[in-house]
């Protein structure tokens, strides 16, 4: 027994639906092997990783009608893995990311859940450079910008690992540390766009956030 407890989902986002394993609920907490507590992640904040948010859904939704081909794509605190697996079905170069030790286990059963080959995945550490990882074209990412450290660590993490041009999706649950974040990319070199008020699909179920834009100004 693995020490938490699971369950399962079926998600529709466009015109496709996704089954998804998630933890039962925010109560679960198992590590054993002490592979959290090593990485800083307490037993308050170690079952977060494996919920579906509303900032999950409307990064999912909002990538679902975006023209991807031809980009190499990283999304970050990829947690479930919902829309890595998105951009997989689509056929899209995706590389997804986070720093649960146990996310990568998660996005491989959803992997073969919805009968897809394992997506590409790297344990990311925004404080620490990773020669080996690469740039990308396009950088996502939903609900990163929750403790007051992340505007920082997040922007660098960025700013060394996108191309020229690139471009930055971040769905952000306005949680009070977006103005900072934004004013660190423009001197890191990255122009926002318009962002937006996005909603859910269902009407049930609001989104008060806002989709951040950015692109990098080509050297």
């Amino acid at each position: 027994m693995p020490g938490y407890r699971i369950k399962y989902s079926t998600l529709s986002i466009g015109l496709e639906d996704f089954h998804l394993c998630s933890l039962r609920d925010k109560q679960q907490y198992a590590d054993a092997q002490g592979a959290a507590e090593r990485a800083g992640i307490s037993s308050a904040t170690w079952s977060l990783f494996g919920q579906l948010w509303p900032a999950g859904e409307v990064l999912a939704q909002t990538l679902s009608s975006m023209p991807v081909a031809g980009l190499r794509i990283l999304e970050l605190g990829c947690g479930l893995g919902l829309t890595s697996l998105l951009l997989q079905r689509q056929g899209a170069d995706i590389t997804a990311s986070d720093y649960h030790p146990l996310a990568a286990e998660f996005l491989l059963r959803n992997a073969a859940l919805n009968e897809l080959s394992p997506i590409p995945y790297r344990q990311c550490d925004w404080a620490e450079t990773d020669g080996t990882l690469g740039v990308f074209d396009l950088i996502i990412g939903s609900d990163l910008l929750y403790e007051r450290s992340h505007p920082a660590l997040l922007a660098g993490f960025i700013a060394r690992h996108g191309a020229d041009g690139s471009r930055v999706l971040i769905v952000d649950p306005a949680r009070g540390n977006a103005a900072r974040f934004s004013r660190l990319m423009a001197e890191l070199g990255y122009r926002q766009l318009a962002d937006r008020i996005n909603l859910l699909a269902d009407p049930l179920l609001p989104f008060r956030g806002r989709i951040l834009k950015y692109q990098r100004e080509v050297a």
